[in-house]
């Protein structure tokens, strides 16, 4: 069991074995699109389905081979948030592509796409970092929410009377300002407040620049700081102590290379000594 355990850690990790899982994965994505078309789904459907179930299968095998390299502790593999979510896509693929699970069965099919982000390992670092970002960005969410009612009720009472389309009660300013602050065509509410009240762009001008301006930038570094603390504690994990085991790995790995080399340099001074002797037999001839 060592020695299949062993396997199994060198081919999961190696780089060509990766490669084919992300090969897989585009190509599922490719084929889910490909479905789009009725021509296409209809012509080549008994191809889809083979394709998905080698898909499937592959999936699993891979899953089966992480758990061996685990191996006295299988369950080892479910320590890593990653595998849980492959395996998540796995048991979601498992569903009959027929009846009342068939959409589920198409939308597993479709988040197979989703592992291309555990596949790489910037795409891992990039969505760790956006969970770590989480908390810190709640502050940001709810002082956007202070921003956001404070200007709702305050453009109710300043125009409320003028423009009633867009500022009529408090969810209208709500989706209003939401529109301002996406900044899609938002002068034409400035210009029809404005037709009544000039001074109305200081009300428009400072929204924009506080909702969207100051609160992207904010929402932004959030994520840079996150981001420099994710990669401080990649390469604090990178630089953890060798456990007992891997040590012993390495040195056994070290004295294999070691005996090799002294077997070559015995042959080497061999042949050496033996054409030395046949050199001077030659010149005594």
């Amino acid at each position: 069991m060592p020695g299949l355990t062993a396997f199994a850690q060198r081919l999961t990790e190696s780089g060509r074995f990766q490669g084919f899982i992300i090969g897989l994965i585009i190509l599922n994505g490719i084929a889910v699109g490909m479905e789009t078309w009725d021509s296409l789904a209809s012509g080549y459907h008994d191809w889809f389905v083979v394709l998905y179930q080698v898909v499937l299968v592959a999936f699993i095998a891979e899953a089966l081979l992480k758990m061996m390299a685990c191996w006295p502790r299988p369950f080892d593999y479910f320590k890593s948030g990653w595998n849980c979510f492959d395996f998540v896509i796995i048991l979601l693929s498992i569903a009959p592509d027929s009846g009342e699970l068939a959409m589920l069965a198409r939308l597993a099919r479709l988040f197979r796409v989703l592992r291309l982000i555990s596949a790489f390992p910037e795409l891992r670092l990039i969505v760790d970092t956006l969970l770590r970002s989480l908390p810190s960005m709640g502050h940001v969410a709810i002082l956007l929410c202070v921003l956001f009612y404070i200007y709702a009720v305050a453009g109710f009472y300043l125009f409320h009377d003028v423009d009633p389309t867009h500022w009529k009660d408090l969810p209208i300013a709500l989706l209003s300002l939401f529109r301002i602050v996406t900044l899609e065509d938002w002068t034409d509410i400035m210009y029809t407040a404005m037709a009544a009240k000039p001074w109305a762009w200081v009300y428009f001008v400072s929204f924009v620049v506080l909702g969207t301006f100051v609160m992207i930038n904010l929402f932004i570094a959030v994520v840079l700081n996150n981001l420099d603390e994710a990669k401080a504690e990649k390469l604090r994990q990178l630089r953890t102590a060798p456990t007992h085991d891997e040590i012993l790995k390495e040195l056994r790995d070290t004295q294999d290379a070691l005996a090799r080399l002294h077997v070559r340099l015995e042959a080497s001074g061999v042949a050496a000594a033996q054409k030395e002797e046949g050199t001077l037999h030659a010149v005594n001839d």
